[in-house]
């Protein structure tokens, strides 16, 4: 069931005549989203650094923007993170208030990623842009005046699951600085095969059946291939894991499925679930207030996570 909150919000919205956003247009959709988020979210509030920034990749240059609470810092992690939306919707202004509390909450500098979206740049045009912008972070660029000596790879919804192919990619091939950590919010993970969560909220949620469908046609992902899909992939060896999932979302299990599969592959994992929340509740914490809640439990497993790495390799140096 809903909680309170969640069940007002889709009260409101069986009502309101909304389309679905299998109606539209990718246009119409992200200005529409660009719009909601003005009357869902909180505002950016106080922070320090809001620096636009220019990322190289291998097919030319994205935007990004690096948001920090303190003006200045040492070296230390720096979290590089993935909007939501589908891979067809969101950027940096959709997701630059959550990035910054985000920032706040870790007291950690974050690089907020404009990756290409679908249908111009269908797969895996994101996954690239999103292992390329880590790579970059992680050799320490002058441009962002900081310097990374380890990543956390981090993103909501579509954003999650860039978030897991990225940290699978520096693996595989590792960067200039280690990824300590990853945290995924409610992330799709198997385009392969249907899970039970899929039907549970097929309809009657902010994510529908019919709204996932839209968002991968114009994705056009390769359903077998672990960028496009992480779970037909290989998780020994990533890094420790916090995964937030939302109790009342169609990609729910994909979630679960996903931090379950890390803890056989041995990767220490801390898994949690918004139980009455819905999906894209990271956009919605001014009328979703109790996802605040949520956030927060998931960024302080975060951080002791980052800290007990932090302790151990201490010891280890001892």
């Amino acid at each position: 069931m809903p909680r309170p909150d969640a069940a007002a919000l889709l009260a409101y919205l069986a009502t309101s005549g909304q389309p679905g956003i299998e109606t539209q247009t990718p246009e119409q959709a992200r200005a529409g989203l660009r719009e909601s988020v003005k009357a869902t979210d909180l505002p950016v509030g106080e922070i320090a650094v809001q620096q636009p920034l220019t990322i190289p990749t291998r097919s030319g240059e994205i935007a990004g923007l690096l948001l920090d609470p303190r003006a200045g810092r040492e070296p230390g992690p720096v979290v590089v993170w993935y909007h939501g939306g589908g891979f067809v919707t969101g950027d940096l202004e959709t997701h630059r208030g959550p990035a910054a509390d985000i920032a706040r909450q870790l007291d950690l500098p974050v690089v907020l990623v404009d990756y290409r979206l679908a249908p111009e740049s269908p797969f895996p045009a994101a996954v690239e842009d999103a292992e390329d912008a880590a790579r970059w972070v992680a050799s320490r660029p002058d441009a962002l005046g900081r310097q990374a000596d380890a990543l956390v790879l981090g993103g909501d919804s579509a954003g999650g699951t860039l978030a897991i192919v990225t940290a699978m990619a520096l693996r595989d091939e590792a960067a200039a600085v280690a990824v300590r950590a990853q945290i995924v919010i409610y992330p799709g993970t198997d385009l392969s095969r249907p899970y039970p969560s899929q039907q549970e909220f097929a309809d009657g949620r902010l994510l529908t059946e019919a709204g996932l469908r839209w968002y991968y046609a114009h994705y056009r992902a390769d359903a077998h291939d672990w960028r496009g899909s992480p779970m037909v992939g290989d998780f020994m060896g990533l890094p420790p894991a916090v995964v937030l999932t939302a109790g009342e979302d169609p990609v729910r299990d994909e979630g679960r499925a996903y931090a379950a599969a890390l803890v056989r592959a041995g990767v220490q994992t801390t898994f949690l679930e918004a139980a009455g929340n819905i999906h894209a509740f990271v956009l919605m914490r001014g009328i979703l207030p109790s996802s605040r809640h949520d956030l927060a439990r998931a960024f302080a497993a975060l951080t002791a996570t980052l800290r007990s790495l932090q302790a151990a390799t201490a010891g280890k140096q001892d």
